[in-house]
């Protein structure tokens, strides 16, 4: 039986060393917190999520800062992942 390595992160990952890669993810907006239209993407079921720009980065992400513009309206989901808990260690690990 063999038994693999698990993937540990020895580095803090705090807002300097973030890299932003949950703003890869797919954002489904499930409650009304204040997203400007231009930045919602609807489906043709009537399914809301963020929009993403064509290299796959959310269309809210400020290429300059790698930060969020819109943070204070950011979706809910957006507000519940949290930096350096397992989710986001999990996205960091799966980018190329």
């Amino acid at each position: 039986m063999k038994i693999s390595a698990i993937n540990v992160v020895d580095e803090k990952i705090t807002c300097s060393n973030c890299e932003a890669i949950c703003c890869r993810m797919e954002v489904m907006i499930i409650t009304d917190t204040g997203v400007p239209d231009r930045y919602i993407k609807t489906d043709k079921w009537g399914g809301e999520t963020m929009d993403r720009l064509s290299d796959g980065w959310c269309a809210a992400l400020d290429r300059n800062t790698m930060m969020c513009s819109i943070y204070e309206n950011r979706p809910l989901i957006c507000r519940e992942f949290a930096m350096g808990e397992d989710e986001c260690i999990d996205a960091r690990n799966d980018y190329p």
